[in-house]
């Protein structure tokens, strides 16, 4: 992300204060202040706007010093990857340097999904067997509420400071205390071009009317995680994610359904879809932005014209996590802009590292200037911040979404 302008920063980290509804209020603020407010108004699965602190996690004796190993688990796609060798070239060079064996496990699919894996045993008080996690926003919030993160000793962090202020003071983490940002991007459109090509006579897309045409059906999916799919097709019909009521997001729901039931989508799905793409059994869909660039030049990937969703994704260490320091010598490791470089250049998400950018320009100075990594105002003009839930909302708007999709 580029630097922000100090008098825009304060005054969204002002407004941060209480609920954030603003449409687009990066057209005045830039880039920094909707990461900031993306990290507010993720936050739905807890009181957001009033929360300041966390409940005491349970902490386990840390075995780091005696036990060289890390258990992470991080969403698919979303770390460097040889694609020679299968490795992943930073993470081994954290192996080396730190002697620290990391088991690292592409299992978060989902939000939801992940949770009710790990719900249970977190509510009883055990050991979910992950030393670090990697969770969206929203999800990270209903984590701390419950006390189940474990405050961070900055002490073994010290490239904390290179978190860009764009992402500090977040309604649900104050003082970044339990959680650092892994990347932010976007919910967008993403289509295979040869498939799109055949079926409907073009290889690019920029407006849902496309992907809801008649030629693409039972060949598009769309994303499990509610705020996406439905902070898009709210969008859509001309109402604001950021500030829409009941009427509208059960306008929203009625297209979702209709859509679902007439076959036009076929699946409803988490990080999965990008195999379905590189089969051809899909041709088009709404997913994240950093995926479909990494499948290559044969697919493409636009937010669509009425807009997309703009969101972060945060690294938090388990309560009774068995290797607390080790997760911590991780996130030291990768808040070094030059690793924080080389991870975005790969998975082509934002990177909330500052010097990040800088560092690009000696592993790749195509990207210094690519707009889903280091993305400027226009682009971001072009996103929305899913609003704030309450737990009553969520409850609601999250079973709508659910029979919706059939489930």
């Amino acid at each position: 992300m580029s630097s922000k302008r100090p008098e825009a920063v304060a005054a969204i980290a002002g407004a941060m204060k209480s609920s954030v509804s603003r449409r687009r209020i990066l057209q005045a603020a830039g880039l920094g202040g909707v990461a900031m407010v993306a990290a507010a108004c993720g936050a739905s699965g807890a009181d957001d706007a009033e929360a300041t602190g966390s409940p005491s996690a349970a902490s386990a004796e840390d075995m780091s010093d005696t036990d060289k190993m890390l258990n992470w688990s991080n969403w698919p796609l979303y770390i460097d990857i040889d694609d020679e060798s299968g490795t992943r070239p930073s993470l081994e060079e954290f192996q080396k340097q730190s002697g620290v064996t990391v088991t690292y496990t592409e299992d978060v699919n989902d939000n939801n999904e992940f949770y009710a894996k790990v719900r249970t045993q977190l509510e009883q008080g055990q050991d979910i067997g992950r030393d670090l996690v990697v969770l969206t926003d929203w999800m990270a919030a209903l984590w701390l509420q419950n006390g189940f993160a474990q405050k961070l000793d900055k002490s073994l962090i010290p490239n904390s400071a290179n978190l860009l202020p764009a992402w500090q003071g977040v309604s649900f983490d104050p003082n970044r205390d339990y959680t650092l940002p892994w990347q932010s991007g976007f919910g967008a459109l993403g289509w295979n071009k040869a498939a799109l090509q055949e079926a409907i006579g073009t290889d690019t897309m920029s407006s849902l009317d496309q992907l809801f045409n008649p030629g693409l059906s039972g060949r598009v999916t769309v994303l499990s995680e509610m705020r996406d799919t439905m902070g898009i097709l709210i969008a859509y019909q001309g109402n604001d994610p950021s500030n829409f009521t009941d009427d509208q997001f059960s306008q929203a729901i009625e297209l979702l359904t209709q859509q679902v039931d007439s076959g036009q989508i076929r699946q409803v799905t988490g990080n999965d879809y990008a195999g379905a793409l590189e089969s051809g059994d899909v041709i088009a869909v709404i997913g994240w932005s950093g995926d479909m660039i990494q499948l290559g030049e044969d697919f493409g990937v636009a937010l669509p014209e009425t807009g997309g969703t703009l969101w972060t994704d945060n690294m938090l260490v388990p309560a009774l996590a068995q290797h607390k320091k080790n997760a911590e010598l991780v996130m030291n490791y990768y808040y070094d802009p030059a690793v924080a470089a080389e991870v975005a250049a790969y998975v082509q998400y934002i990177s909330p590292v500052a010097g990040a950018k800088e560092a690009m320009a000696a592993i790749d100075p195509a990207l210094v200037d690519n707009q889903w990594i280091f993305p400027n105002e226009e682009t971001l003009s072009n996103s929305y911040v899913f609003m704030t839930l309450t737990p009553e909302q969520q409850d609601q708007y999250e079973r709508s979404f659910q029979k919706a999709i059939g489930n």
